[in-house]
C-alpha cells in the first residue's frame, strides 16, 4: 500500500529542501525524492564549492603580492592544487550532511531513488539511473526506498545541467563542464571559455589567478551580457588587465580534439575564422532543466524552451502539481529557487499574504574578481522603456576604505525614476560587492526612493559608503566626488 505524504519535493537543491523544511515547518507531513546527492548542485558542485577555490585564488592572489601592503614573503608562492580541490570537495560533503541532519531535524522523509509520476497525486520512486554518483555522507536514518508514494501537493525541483551545443559536446577529458572544471587531476597551462556567464566567468577568473593562460569567447558583445554594459566594460578591462583574452561577439564553430588539447575554429566580429588551441576547454553556454523521465507528457504538464511553465506561486496547469527553481525557468539562480520554495508552499497552505516572485528583485551575484552585482533594470532596459532616469555613479578610487584595502577598482551605479524617485537599478563591481548589493535589494523591496537612501547614515569607514554617494551623484549632490 503506498505511503501517503501532504507534500512530496522532487529534488533535494536549494529549493527543494527549503521547500521541504517550510512544509514540515507548517504541519505538513513531509517528504523529499533524491536521486544523486542531498542538497543538489549548487551545494555539491556549484554555488558552495566554487566559491571555496575562489576563495583559494585570493589568497594566492595576495601572497603573490605581498609587497602591495607591506608584507616581505622569503621564497615561491605556489598553489597546491590537490590540497585546493581537497578543501573544495569538504566543504561540499559538509554542506551535504548539513542538509541530512536538517531533514531529520525537521522530520523529514527522504526516498531514496528516481522519481515518476504517475497519476495526479501519485510517484513511482525506482532506482537512480546515476550509476556513478553516491551521497557524499551518511544518509539519514529517515530514508525510504523504491515504491509508490502519494500526496495531495507534489513539487518539483529537479533543477538543472549543463547545456551542450551540438559538436562541441563535453567529453569529460578535453572538454569540460563546471563538474570537472571543479576537480581538475592537474592544472592546464591553457584554458579555452565558451561563454562569460557566471559559470563561464568565474572559473575563468579561478583559473586565470592560478597562472593559467585563459582565453574566453563570448556570442554577446558584453562579457556577463545580463548586467550593465557599463559595469561589464569596466570588469572586462579588469580581466585583461590580468592577462585573460576575450573575445566578444565571437563564437566557437568547431572543435578538433588532439591527445591533450583541442583546436576550436572561432568566428570574430568580422566573419574571420580564427583557430585557437588550448588544454582544455570548459563548455560554460548556459544550463537546461531536468524535465526529462519526470512523467510530465502523460500528465499534460506544460513545458515552454525546456521548463515548466508555472504561475506566481509555482502552479503548473496540472492540480496538485508544483515546479519551483531552475527547472521552472529563469533565472537559474538558487535563492530565486529558495524564495520560490517559500512561496509555493505557504500558498499551499494556505497563509495569508502570500505575494508573487517578483523577478525584478532577484539579485544576481558573480564571484569573479573584480566581484559582480546588480538589481533591478539596466540604464539600457530603462532607456528602452522609455523612462526618464537619473543616473548615479561613484567609483571606488574615492572611497577611504576601498583605498586601504587595496581594492580601488570599482564602482557602484544607480539608476533612479526622476519623476517618482524609485530605484529602477543598482549595479556594481568591485571588491566585494556581492555582499553590498542586498542593501539596494532591502531598498527596492521597501519601495525606498532616493530621499530615503539620503537621509540613510551609512558607516564610515565602509565599501558601503559608496551606494550612498552613488545616489547622492545621481541628483548633483555626491560629497566625495
Amino acid at each position: 500500500m503506498a505511503e501517503n505524504y501532504d507534500v512530496i519535493v522532487i529534488g533535494s537543491g536549494p529549493g527543494g529542501y527549503i521547500a521541504a523544511i517550510r512544509a514540515a515547518q507548517l504541519g505538513l507531513k513531509t517528504a523529499v525524492v533524491e536521486r544523486e546527492h542531498l542538497a543538489g548542485i549548487c551545494s555539491n558542485w556549484g554555488c558552495i564549492p566554487t566559491k571555496a577555490l575562489l576563495r583559494s585564488a585570493e589568497v594566492l592572489h595576495y601572497a603573490q603580492h605581498p609587497g602591495s601592503y607591506g608584507i616581505k614573503i622569503e621564497g615561491a608562492v605556489t598553489p597546491d592544487l590537490k590540497a585546493i580541490v581537497a578543501r573544495s570537495r569538504g566543504i561540499a560533503e559538509r554542506m551535504n550532511g548539513g542538509v541530512g541532519f536538517l531533514m531529520k531535524k525537521n522530520k523529514v522523509d527522504v526516498i531514496w531513488g528516481e522519481a515518476k509520476l504517475t497519476k495526479p497525486g501519485e510517484i513511482v520512486v525506482g532506482k537512480s539511473t546515476k550509476p556513478a554518483v553516491q551521497p557524499q555522507a551518511p544518509l539519514p536514518k529517515n530514508t525510504k526506498g523504491e515504491g509508490t508514494y502519494t500526496a495531495k501537493h507534489i513539487i518539483i525541483a529537479t533543477g538543472a545541467r549543463p547545456r551542450a551545443l551540438p559538436g562541441i559536446e563535453p567529453d569529460g577529458k578535453l572538454i569540460w563542464t563546471y563538474f570537472e572544471a571543479m576537480k581538475p587531476e592537474e592544472m592546464p597551462k591553457s584554458l579555452l571559455v565558451m561563454g562569460s556567464g557566471a559559470i563561464g566567468i568565474e572559473f575563468a577568473s579561478f583559473y586565470r589567478t592560478m597562472g593559467v593562460d585563459v582565453t574566453v569567447v563570448e556570442v554577446m558583445p558584453n562579457v556577463m551580457p545580463v548586467e550593465d554594459a557599463e559595469i561589464s566594460s569596466i570588469a572586462k578591462k579588469r580581466f585583461e588587465k590580468q592577462g585573460m583574452k576575450i573575445h566578444l561577439e565571437a563564437k566557437v564553430t568547431k572543435v578538433e580534439k588532439g591527445a591533450n588539447s583541442i583546436t576550436a575554429h572561432v568566428e570574430m566580429k568580422d566573419g574571420k575564422v580564427e583557430k585557437i588551441t588550448a588544454d582544455r576547454m570548459i563548455s560554460a553556454v548556459g544550463v537546461q532543466g531536468n524535465i526529462e523521465n519526470l512523467g510530465l507528457e502523460a500528465l499534460g504538464i506544460k513545458t515552454d524552451r525546456g521548463c515548466i511553465v508555472i504561475d506566481g506561486y509555482g502552479k503548473t496547469n496540472v492540480p496538485g502539481v508544483y515546479a519551483i527553481g531552475d527547472v521552472a525557468g529563469p533565472p537559474m539562480l538558487a535563492h530565486k529557487a529558495e524564495h520560490e520554495a517559500v512561496i509555493c508552499v505557504e500558498k499551499i497552505a494556505g497563509l495569508p499574504n502570500v505575494h508573487p516572485m517578483d523577478k525584478l528583485k532577484i539579485p544576481g551575484c558573480t564571484y569573479c574578481h573584480p566581484q559582480v552585482a546588480s538589481v533591478g533594470i539596466t540604464e539600457a532596459k530603462a532607456k528602452a522603456e522609455g523612462r526618464d532616469i537619473r543616473v548615479g555613479r561613484f567609483p571606488f578610487v574615492a572611497n577611504g576604505k576601498a583605498i586601504a584595502l587595496g581594492e580601488d577598482q570599482g564602482m557602484v551605479k544607480t539608476i533612479f525614476d526622476k519623476k517618482t524617485g524609485e530605484l529602477l537599478g543598482a549595479h556594481m563591481v568591485g571588491a566585494e560587492v556581492t555582499e553590498l548589493i542586498q542593501g539596494f535589494v532591502v531598498a527596492m523591496n521597501l519601495e525606498t526612493t532616493e530621499e530615503d537612501l539620503m537621509h540613510t547614515i551609512f558607516p564610515h569607514p565602509t565599501i558601503s559608503e559608496t551606494m550612498k554617494e552613488s545616489v547622492l551623484d545621481a541628483y548633483g549632490r555626491a560629497l566625495n566626488a
